[in-house]
């Protein structure tokens, strides 16, 4: 099968699907008896109900599949924290990512809701969006930016421990006085935003860790964490993480472009694969191994950086298509979708070697709408209803990949598979976390 060039929607199409999400997002006034707010609440509303808002950014070279598994850290962190108080997470717009290379297509201060579905992850725990944050707090203010960082002196003693200090910033700090007084900063690409006041915390430990430090030290109304990834999960794997993780639902219009593509060029839908969807996460409870897939191999294969910072567990095109061509025989498979972030040079060799591939590849018009973090999840999605998966090793996008065909019923041996490297000795394979309910 010749490689599919030109899959996606029409422009028009998207639009169309755009609006349609729009309208649906509009219906989350259901929920808004748990949410912190809306965007048409008043700031005298919010200072009535005390209202403390917690925001947080991660280190600028983190991609945008680990920024997901940060926010279920600070996810962790907010159920612990409204055990003693009203505190709502403020969601960080997304924008200027490494891997977000396309030109001439703008990426900075996009919402959450671009990507993710506002509804399912207000059913965990109160979120709002930035600018919504500004519209209940009063301005683009953030009262207390805390600058998380390791401790310099490292572990005591070679111990263990879990421990927050307010400590002298190690490195220099990304935030500089105007002549106002205030700090400025990157702020998601919002130049108005302005910071009353910056200091640097020294933590070690899980994110619930700095519960009692925020609620005992910090009188502020708005924090914001930098460098959140700095703390751990407090359960990895647990109930409350998988109840996050379910919770991070794409957003619809992304899903239904996904499934279209699935459809018209892989011979998969969710009622012949098996893999039927509720759109309330809470009542998406498939039995492991009761999913199909669509006919089809789904590969992930990360290049870039990856060849040359993980040279051992990463093969070379040849050996990653010689695995292709295996798995395909061997489970009677004659479709393969792959996605990828090769080089156009490394893309020429990888279509002349395996001609039958198939990819999600948007118009220039549909990329502008749907940005590269859309176009990712298309790909994460399409690989995940697939018959059988295979990822690369330590990358973040497989893992998200793993977690979305545990939630669909997957058997875990067609999901926890990676390449190995053409000369790799032990060819460790991924580890299977079990979903909990």
């Amino acid at each position: 099968m010749a490689e599919q060039k030109q899959p996606g929607l029409s422009f028009n199409a998207l639009l169309f699907y755009s609006a349609l999400f729009s309208s649906a997002s509009a219906l989350g006034s259901e929920h808004d008896a748990f949410r912190a707010g809306n965007p048409t609440s008043s700031p005298v509303a919010a200072t009535a109900r005390d209202v403390r808002y917690l925001l947080y950014d991660v280190n600028p070279p983190e991609g945008f599949n680990l920024r997901r598994d940060v926010y279920i850290r600070m996810a962790s962190l907010l159920k612990t924290l409204r055990k003693q108080g009203d505190w709502v997470l403020v969601l960080p717009p997304w924008g200027r990512l490494y891997h977000w290379q396309s030109p001439d297509v703008h990426q900075v201060r996009i919402p959450w809701a671009e990507f993710f579905s506002l509804t399912s992850l207000q059913t965990n725990v109160p979120v709002i969006e930035y600018e919504e944050f500004i519209a209940e707090s009063g301005g683009p203010f953030i009262d207390q930016v805390l600058v998380m960082q390791n401790y310099a002196e490292g572990w005591t003693e070679g111990k263990w421990e879990e421990k927050v200090d307010e400590r002298p910033c190690i490195d220099r700090l990304m935030y500089t006085k105007d002549k106002q007084g205030y700090y400025r900063g990157w702020f998601w690409g919002y130049e108005e935003t302005r910071a009353l006041n910056v200091t640097c915390l020294s933590a070690q430990g899980h994110a619930s860790i700095l519960a009692p430090f925020l609620q005992e030290n910090i009188t502020a109304t708005s924090v914001l964490l930098d460098r959140a990834e700095t703390v751990l999960h407090d359960h990895y794997a647990g109930k409350d993480y998988w109840d996050t993780r379910r919770s991070m639902v794409f957003a619809k219009h992304l899903r239904v472009i996904g499934d279209q593509f699935r459809a018209k060029y892989l011979n998969s839908t969710d009622e012949k694969d098996h893999t039927p969807y509720n759109e309330d996460w809470t009542r998406m409870r498939a039995k492991l191994g009761s999913a199909k897939g669509g006919p089809y191999l789904g590969v992930h294969l990360r290049r870039k950086d990856f060849i040359w910072g993980h040279r051992d567990d990463v093969p070379s095109l040849k050996g990653a298509v010689k695995k292709i061509r295996s798995l395909m025989k061997k489970n009677k498979l004659e479709n393969v979708f792959v996605a990828t972030d090769a080089d156009e040079e490394e893309m020429a060799k990888l279509r002349k070697m395996l001609p039958e591939m198939v990819r999600y590849e948007p118009s220039w018009e549909d990329l502008e709408l749907l940005k590269d973090g859309g176009v990712a999840i298309i790909d994460q999605w399409i690989c995940a209803h697939s018959r059988y998966f295979i990822g690369t090793s330590v990358s973040t996008f497989s893992f998200r990949i793993h977690e979305e065909r545990e939630i669909l019923g997957f058997d875990p041996k067609t999901t926890y598979n990676r390449f190995c490297g053409d000369s790799e000795k032990e060819c460790e394979q991924p580890t299977h976390w079990k979903i909990v309910y």
